[in-house]
């Protein structure tokens, strides 16, 4: 039986997972080859514009791996009549946990103590200086969808008192409803930021949300990196309107402005927040479901919008 061709811009992962893809299907990687295939693989921070999408007049699947869609001109896969899956929920316990590692980090000055350690001050007889509790903060959570809901059962689990701003409230939801997110800054110190991206939240934190949030805030993005407005944020840090920010996204990764590289008390990672093993085997799993689903004509497991 000949097997299905797809073009695939976005790797599976673990190694087994991209073997199976390689075994259940003919994997094309250069779009020039691709005119005839009915299926694409891709990931939230590659997508597939509009001139991909024009190269490839037999489409009629974007299976994205992962959660983001604001790379995948969803506009026109609607006019073309062409499906687009997600992988929703896998990766909420992956990602909610960056968030709070970032936190962790950021107040209390882990990343800043491991490179005083190595750079060998601590045994010269320096001292870091004193870092900020975390767990005893407020926290806000701006985006309540599947990651910002785990979240807030964990932080919840901690003690914490949490806030969360939204499209509308959520009358099921034990956490307290802010309007927008200006009121939800003033109501907390930790702004933790997991609002969906693309035209309708860029720079949805912005100089004002800042302010608001106040001199002892930090700030989490392990959303996309252009829902928070960066010059704000590194303007926030250097002149002490916020406390510091855990980034773990950025506007055009993998390229960090320098600005952020040399911002006070900001901690970076490499967009790695659903990047263990659990959650990236469980996100391909769906992938391959949903391709599956879709050459066998029957119903896809994760559309979107669900």
């Amino acid at each position: 039986m000949t097997r299905p061709r797809i073009l695939c811009l976005a790797d599976l992962k673990p190694q087994d997972m991209a073997q199976r893809l390689e075994g259940d299907y003919h994997v094309l990687r250069d779009i020039a080859d691709a005119a005839d295939v009915e299926a694409v693989v891709t990931a939230g921070n590659v997508g597939l514009s509009t001139a991909q999408m024009a190269q490839l007049p037999a489409l009629r699947l974007i299976a994205v791996n992962g959660v983001g869609v604001d790379a995948v001109d969803l506009a026109q896969a609607a006019r073309r009549g062409i499906a687009v899956t997600t992988t929703p929920d896998v990766l909420s316990q992956a990602v909610a946990e960056m968030a709070l590692a970032l936190a962790l980090a950021t107040g209390r000055q882990v990343a800043e103590g491991d490179r005083f350690v190595r750079a060998g001050q601590w045994a010269g007889g320096g001292k870091l200086g004193l870092a900020s509790s975390v767990l005893d903060r407020r926290a806000g959570i701006l985006g309540y969808g599947r990651i910002g809901r785990r979240l807030a059962d964990m932080l919840r689990g901690l003690g914490m008192v949490v806030s969360y701003t939204a499209r509308s409230e959520r009358p099921d939801s034990p956490d307290c409803f802010r309007p927008d997110a200006v009121s939800l800054a003033q109501d907390c110190e930790l702004l933790f930021v997991t609002a969906a991206g693309g035209e309708g939240t860029r720079n949805l934190v912005d100089a004002a949300v800042l302010s608001a949030l106040g001199a002892q805030g930090i700030v989490v993005n392990v959303a996309r990196g252009p829902v928070v407005d960066t010059a704000a944020l590194v303007a926030a840090l250097q002149s002490g309107t916020i406390a510091g920010a855990g980034l773990d996204v950025f506007d055009d990764e993998p390229d960090v402005p320098q600005s952020l590289l040399d911002a006070p008390n900001c901690v970076l990672t490499p967009h790695i927040g659903s990047a263990t093993v659990q959650a990236r085997r469980a996100m391909a799993q769906l992938v391959l479901d949903n391709l599956a689903a879709h050459f066998a004509g029957q119903p896809l497991p994760t559309p979107y919008p669900g």
